[in-house]
């Protein structure tokens, strides 16, 4: 324990001797309201305390009129029984303007569904060039396919996808590598009305903890590539009735060419499906050690995302955890095996938070992956009877060191992530497009934040967008590897990550005070590699699979 100890005081140190002054140079500026986002999440709650009322909703980062600009769409929930609001709350959907503002298009684009809503993610499932969206909700999900004119329709009948049971984290992914991208929706748990019970803490009135419901097994659907699907859970090895699945990525992390899925549970162990490029897969989560935290305890997982930070070749991964459950970061020692190093690299400080929504990406575009974690409790009575902790509560910016540590500047880069509150989904993308990335909370009850980064652009950077032929048209699952004198960085274009949320599909790299780009090589699903050479950085560029060749 004194070890620990010892070994805490000196990481936070060391960390804080590499950064000081850093978060001088990192600003977040509050535009929700300026941008035009007059959002606000409501969460049926009436004093019931039902349990659906903890868990927030989703947002996402997505161009769905192909413009070169992102657009908004965010998650909202639905009045539950003893609830009234004025008007029924309902999804929507914020065009870019360009100019730094958004316009509601919600009604006309036709995706202002009215459910208990609360994930989102987007793909080109039809491989038709524009992206379409998919929902999860508490009730049958949708999905709405872009029909190319800025309006969607509703295909769930037709595609087979209404999963009805409680939906939480979804992800697409081509997981069989035959050129369409498969759907993989993490259900949390079995809730209904009637036998919804009243619970306490020491004699104060609290949600019941997740640990009092049935779990709900998960679904892998298969894209038959005629625009329906097929329920492939327990064939493909999927299959886990213990699970109550929150978060869900997709990522290669053994580096084999096929696709790998990490899944996030509440109250249990977390799963590592490996696929074994056969179309089916193992769950190794517990041989790899991501199950679990070092000591072999499970936790109450909900975002999980993957993300190189070491500059190894090597995806890691971060699932962020409960209260008095230090958010776990997972370095990938080698393909197979993974190293707990929540600690060393300073991430003990979550202890008294409740972490959601969680990104790796290059803040200060220095060429190494920084995290940024959401915060908010799920007991809005708790400070009556823990004094550790506050309902809402802030968020963390931690910033990489370069040396394998962070450390959080939150409180020291503006207003834009210093204010309280409940926060649940998280989703990253340069909305501005001005070469770093901003970011859109969604808050439970309460507004979004949208942050646009006003760092200044401290380092030089590129975005890469990919358009597939072979593969999917969007290049989901596409690895891109880019190359400045000896800084080498990897990323994946990813469909759903973190919690209940879409980021943006370009992949950003910051590449510092480089002045060139010596090399991208870009790997598809289809194994074509492509090689683009001696790159001007601080552009937007779009590669084709097979252009090159």
């Amino acid at each position: 324990m004194r070890y620990a100890i010892c070994l805490f005081l000196l990481t936070c140190l060391i960390n804080t001797f590499c950064w000081a002054g850093a978060e001088g140079k990192i600003s977040f500026i509050q535009t929700t309201e300026a941008a035009g986002l007059r959002f606000q999440h409501v969460d049926g709650r009436s004093g019931q305390r039902y349990f659906l009322e903890t868990v927030g909703s989703g947002a996402a980062f997505f161009d769905y009129d192909g413009d070169g600009l992102l657009d908004i769409y965010l998650v909202n929930s639905t009045d539950l029984p003893g609830s009234h609001s004025p008007t029924p709350p309902t999804n929507r959907l914020y065009h870019n303007n360009g100019d730094g503002t958004f316009t509601d298009v919600t009604e006309q684009a036709g995706v202002g569904d009215t459910s208990y809503g609360a994930g989102c993610a987007v793909a080109d499932y039809d491989n038709d060039g524009d992206l379409d969206l998919y929902v999860t909700n508490f009730d049958a999900n949708l999905l709405y396919r872009n029909n190319g004119d800025r309006t969607f329709t509703d295909v769930t009948q037709h595609a087979g996808v209404g999963d009805s049971r409680w939906s939480l984290g979804c992800a697409f992914a081509d997981y069989d590598n035959d050129g369409f991208v498969d759907l993989y929706v993490a259900n949390y748990i079995n809730f209904d009305f009637e036998t919804h019970t009243a619970c306490t803490q020491k004699g104060v009135a609290t949600y019941c903890p997740p640990e009092s419901f049935e779990g709900s097994p998960d679904t892998l659907y298969r894209n038959n590539g005629d625009g329906t699907f097929t329920d492939v859970t327990t064939t493909t090895g999927v299959y886990n009735k213990d699970g109550k699945g929150m978060g869900v990525v997709f990522g290669d992390y053994d580096n084999d060419g096929d696709v790998d899925c990490y899944v996030g549970n509440d109250a249990g162990e977390n799963f590592l499906y490996q696929n074994k490029g056969d179309g089916t897969f193992t769950n190794v989560g517990w041989m790899a050690g991501v199950e679990a935290d070092e000591n072999g305890n499970v936790q109450g997982t909900m975002g999980v995302d993957f993300g190189d930070y070491d500059n190894d070749g090597l995806l890691d991964l971060v699932a962020v955890n409960y209260q008095q459950q230090p958010n776990a970061l997972y370095r990938n020692d080698n393909g197979s095996f993974f190293t707990d190093v929540s600690f060393v690299a300073g991430m003990a400080e979550s202890l008294p938070y409740v972490g959601w929504g969680a990104d790796f990406f290059d803040v200060d575009n220095d060429g190494d992956k920084d995290l940024l974690i959401v915060n908010g409790h799920l007991q809005d009575t708790v400070e009556q009877y823990d004094d550790t902790t506050t309902y809402p509560q802030r968020n963390y910016l931690l910033i990489n060191n370069g040396q394998g540590r962070f450390v959080d500047v939150a409180m020291k880069v503006g207003s834009g992530l210093q204010s309280l509150k409940v926060s649940r989904g998280l989703a990253t993308g340069d909305y501005d497009n001005d070469g770093d990335l901003d970011v859109l909370i969604s808050n439970a009850n309460d507004a979004p934040q949208l942050l646009r980064n006003d760092s200044g652009n401290q380092g030089n950077w590129i975005l890469i967008r990919t358009i597939g032929t072979r593969s999917n048209r969007a290049g989901i699952g596409t690895r891109v590897k880019i190359q400045t004198g000896d800084l080498i960085q990897i990323d994946e274009v990813r469909s759903g990550s973190g919690y209940l949320s879409q980021n943006d599909l370009r992949l950003h790299f910051g590449v510092g005070t480089h002045k060139r780009i010596d090399r991208i090589e870009v790997r598809w699903p289809s194994g074509t590699v492509d090689i683009v050479q001696d790159i001007e950085p601080n552009q937007i560029l779009t590669i084709t699979e097979s252009a090159s060749q």
